[in-house]
């Protein structure tokens, strides 16, 4: 009886296991060309190494930016002497405001 319920067991659990594997035919049955389907496969090839032969070689570059841009190397940017800074204490904007604070202490 142990036997019986350990098959019974056995089974139960590896019939998840076995409808999860693939349907996989490892011998496919060998299918030839007819005789039309040859001459049809012939026809579809030239047809297509005719229509290679019709595109057009590229000779000019294919760059939207090319009218855009210059080959020319970039300039450099002309350097604008620094102003010399002064040691003055005011400025426009601390004396206005120091004189807003003066206003309101008022």
């Amino acid at each position: 009886m142990r036997i019986l319920s350990a098959v019974a067991v056995a089974v139960l659990l590896s019939a998840p296991a076995y409808a999860q594997m693939p349907n996989v035919n490892l011998m496919p049955e060998v299918k030839t060309k007819t005789q039309e389907e040859k001459d049809q496969d012939a026809a579809n090839q030239k047809a297509y190494q005719e229509s290679l032969r019709k595109i057009p070689d590229a000779k000019t570059s294919a760059d939207p930016w090319g009218a855009v841009r210059n080959d020319a190397p970039p300039k450099k940017a002309v350097e604008h002497p620094a102003k010399p800074k002064t040691k003055s204490g005011s400025t426009a904007s601390g004396s206005a405001a120091s004189g807003n604070t003066a206003q309101r202490s008022q």
